[in-house]
């Protein structure tokens, strides 16, 4: 059996409702989880890259060796295709840099507000980097759920821009979804499949 040590991670994130999700969906593999909040004094960490992938490792790095314990940060947005992308990796502060979601949504309405259904086709992308307590990435893995963009809020679950992202083939937006099914069908959770295993093999190293 590993040790405590090495089965713990730490979440390198800020929001607690992405903390949430994560370690919901790290449960089943049987892993510690901790957050920054338990760390005293730890600094914000600068999302200066111009990708998810330069973001989530930024922030796996630079938490990692702060914190001196394995680190597991992701970095996800919503990619618009009739905004050529946008909000993508300001998706957190596509309306200025203290948005809100409410004030993000409300941008994404207004930039939308011409644009028929159609045309709203967009995807959420989620990039995950796993760093050792020296700070060198380990693991990575990325993925994407794609839909489309309502003109309205639907549900009030989730978090960001979940009540307008709809998943045409449910007829029902992340708002909408149970956390069951979002854990199993959203950006966050495929990419998390994906580095489940390489995550338990640098634990057990």
């Amino acid at each position: 059996m590993m040790a405590e040590s090495n089965r713990m991670v730490v979440l390198g994130t800020r929001n607690h409702k992405k903390g949430i999700e994560l370690a919901a969906l790290l449960g089943p593999l049987g892993i510690t989880v901790r957050d920054l909040s338990e760390f005293a004094d730890v600094p914000e960490v600068e999302e200066t890259g111009t990708t998810f992938a330069e973001n989530a490792a930024l922030k796996a790095t630079g938490y990692a060796r702060y914190v001196k314990h394995w680190v597991l940060a992701d970095d996800s947005g919503l990619c618009v295709d009739a905004l050529k992308g946008a909000p993508g990796v300001y998706s957190a502060r596509y309306a200025g840099p203290s948005a809100t979601d409410e004030d993000n949504n409300q941008r994404l309405l207004a930039d939308l507000a011409s644009v028929p259904t159609e045309r709203r086709s967009s995807h959420y992308v989620c990039h995950v980097a796993l760093a050792d307590p020296a700070g060198n990435i380990r693991a990575r893995a990325e993925d994407v759920c794609c839909g489309r963009m309502l003109t309205e809020y639907h549900g009030t679950g989730g978090f960001g821009y979940d009540p307008l992202f709809e998943l045409p083939e449910y007829h029902r937006t992340f708002g909408e979804l149970a956390p069951e099914v979002k854990k199993c069908l959203s950006h966050r959770a495929r990419a998390m499949r994906k580095i489940a295993f390489e995550l338990l093999v640098c634990l057990s190293s």
